[in-house]
């Protein structure tokens, strides 16, 4: 009998407040995991929860949250203020659209951070409405089976008017309650790492539109088409228009009939020079010209005459 009350799950009382605020702050975020810690106190190995404190600047994912120096410091901060008197009984997340249990992670938290005997761990999915109660069996961690909501207005009196809240109302109110928690830790908490992520934000979309802007560049460089400067000369000789390369000087192309430009005006060609003209032959040309006769002749050269020739002739 007494090691059956020795191993028996913890007895836990919780304020249907506290179970309303920890609602209100999972529905305030359907994607990521939100945390925060149960607040009360312990009497004969009984669990009462009175109030709970929201995990500000909580380290989120989409299947985790992580209690940062941050969170710790602003829970301890509103613990010491609000609620001197009472203790940490343990904690609280959410797990959207993927059921109640204890993950490694989860586990690994709870360990390290909320061992003691009477410590638990409520964990609430928006997305079901489904929610759950952890505690510890022996060394152990287990679902528990029994928890006890506590409603402190009970034996309030009740309106003489008899209406209820219209649904929108309070619907709204249930939401605008916790909405505001990012707003005011960006606000309050002034973390290193908030304004790091603004700055990474910042940097990533500065590069972003250059590296758009350098894409769309070259692109339309390679696929648009676009204009080349280039210079118009004339041949002298046959007065046609030429395109010239403005760097080299040389003609590329003639020059369209359509593309000619019209303020240019029309040079004729020059006349083709005859056979007569005082055009000098080409190279080794003069070689196979036959050389020009005088038109006076010539008197052949005779042989000298020897010197008893010339006495002869002295005597006739």
């Amino acid at each position: 009998m007494s090691k059956h009350k020795k191993d028996a799950n913890p007895s836990v009382r919780i304020s249907s407040d506290v179970v309303r605020q920890i609602r209100q702050h999972a529905r305030s975020n359907s994607k990521t995991e939100v945390c925060g810690v149960l607040i009360g106190s312990d009497a004969n190995g009984a669990a009462h929860i009175a109030a709970c404190i929201a995990g500000l600047n909580a380290a989120q994912g989409g299947a985790h949250v992580t209690f940062t120096q941050d969170t710790w410091e602003h829970i301890y901060k509103v613990k010491d203020r609000d609620y001197p008197e009472e203790r940490i009984l343990g904690w609280y997340h959410s797990h959207p659209g993927f059921g109640v249990f204890l993950s490694d992670h989860d586990t690994f938290i709870h360990k390290n951070f909320f061992s003691a005997p009477h410590q638990v761990a409520w964990v609430f999915d928006p997305h079901s409405d489904e929610e759950g109660c952890f505690g510890w069996h022996g060394q152990r961690l287990e679902r528990l089976t029994c928890v006890s909501v506590v409603d402190q207005r009970g034996g309030e009196a009740t309106g003489e008017t008899g209406k209820s809240e219209p649904p929108a109302a309070r619907d709204g109110a249930a939401v605008d309650e916790f909405e505001d928690f990012d707003e005011e830790a960006r606000a309050g908490g002034g973390s290193g790492d908030t304004d790091l992520a603004k700055l990474a934000r910042t940097v990533s979309t500065v590069f972003s539109y250059i590296a758009i802007f350098i894409l769309g560049a070259v692109a339309s460089w390679y696929l648009l088409p676009h204009l080349i400067p280039v210079g118009v000369g004339i041949d002298r000789v046959t007065g046609k228009q030429y395109m010239i390369d403005l760097k080299t000087g040389k003609p590329i192309a003639e020059m369209p009939s359509d593309a000619a430009d019209p303020n240019i005006p029309t040079v004729p060609a020059l006349p083709a020079a005859d056979s007569k003209s005082a055009a000098p032959p080409a190279n080794g040309a003069e070689k196979d010209l036959p050389a020009a006769r005088s038109d006076k002749t010539q008197p052949a050269s005779q042989p000298a005459a020897s010197p008893s020739q010339k006495k002869r002739d002295d005597a006739h």
